[in-house]
């Protein structure tokens, strides 16, 4: 397989987590956006209550980053964009 495919493969299997992470977001008023995948790095927007919330940090690196992470062991860091 080639790197593309690969990362292809990996794109799909972190859309299908956030998809999996998304009812609990909206829950608390908001929501995660994936913004895409490059060297390891997973990007993604937070909007809604999620945007201005004093626990984003925690829900990112404790929550999101933390169940993609152990899904997808190839992926380092999630990082969300402004």
């Amino acid at each position: 397989m080639s790197k593309k495919e690969n990362e292809n493969e990996t794109t799909l299997k972190i859309i299908a987590l956030i998809d999996k992470m998304r009812p609990f977001l909206i829950g608390d008023g908001g929501d995660i956006e994936f913004i895409k995948y490059e060297d390891n790095i997973v990007y993604v927007k937070l909007t809604g209550a999620c945007a201005g919330c004093s626990m984003i940090d925690i829900t990112l690196k404790e929550g999101i980053e933390e169940m993609i992470v152990t899904e997808i062991p190839e992926v380092k860091e999630v990082i969300n964009i402004q």
